[in-house]
This record gives C-alpha cells, structure tokens and sequence, in this order.
C-alpha cells in the first residue's frame, strides 16, 4: 500500500479528539490542511515531531494552514498527551476501527499496527499537494511542509 499521491482527492474522515467531540476533515474546506500520521503518543520521536508542529502552529496559520494530528491510540491518551504537552491543534484517534483513516491515507503498518510516520499537505479545496513518508524512527521536520504550504499559497495568488 502506498501513501496517497499528490493530485488526490483527500478521502473525508470524522475521528475523536476528546470522549464527546469529533473533528471531520471537511470541516477544513477553505483552507489547507497539514495531516501529521504518527504512530504512537509519548515515544520521543513522535512528542519531538508534534512539538516542532505546535512551535509553529501560528506560522501555519499564516499560511491559511491548520494542523492536525493523527494516531491510532485512544482518545484518552490522546487527551492526556496533548494537555501534558500543551498542543494548540487537534490530535485525533484513529482507534475504531483501528488504523481505518490511515489506512484510507495508505499509511498503515499492518504488522505492527500502527500508522506511519507520514505527512501530507491538503489544499482548501481537499486536495493532496504534497505527502511525504519518513522512516519511523525519524523526525521528518517541518521544512517540506513549509515549502508545500508556499507553493500552494503562490499558485493560489498568482
């Protein structure tokens, strides 16, 4: 399975962010969108990856961009990760059925029941611009995010 290309038609999807609230991606219409797939809440790599993506929450949304993290863990280690760690975005639990929306995303590792560590830049129109699959052990940065996000905003204004 390989991860949705650019020119793709973002699949919708509707997941948790807390026991009683549920965030879709349409919601997001308008504007771009940074999906952030991780595979699991507290493994260093993962809390560095969000933290770089909170630090520049404000950067993105300069960019008409909102970020959104995805995991298939429970909404409650969702809930206790992102209070802990302070985050200013949506982290969502793609827990049930496991690893559904990543698999839609082409982003699950079956064996080990988890997504990738994977990025993907939709455009406001929910459209895949850019995606990038990084080693799982390996924090991927934001700078291919960035140039994505300025790519679109270029061709948008042009």
């Amino acid at each position: 399975m390989a991860a949705l290309q650019t020119g793709t038609q973002a699949p919708d999807f509707c997941l948790p962010t807390t026991p009683d609230q549920k965030v879709s991606l349409s919601e997001f219409r308008g504007q771009n969108v940074v999906l952030a797939f991780y595979p699991a809440d507290w493994s260093p790599v993962c809390g560095d990856e969000l933290a770089l993506f909170n630090e520049l929450v404000s950067d993105f949304k300069g960019m008409n961009a909102e970020v959104i993290g995805i995991s298939v863990d429970g909404v409650w280690c969702h809930v206790a990760f992102a209070q802990e760690r302070k985050y200013h975005f949506p982290i969502l639990s793609d827990f049930e059925p496991k690893g559904a929306v990543a698999r839609n995303f082409g982003v699950y590792r079956e064996k080990e029941g988890v997504s990738e560590r994977a990025l993907f830049v939709i455009d406001r129109d929910g459209v895949v611009r850019w995606s990038y699959v990084s080693p799982i052990g390996i924090n991927p940065g934001a700078d291919g995010v960035i140039s994505a996000l300025e790519e679109i905003n270029k061709k948008r204004s042009a």
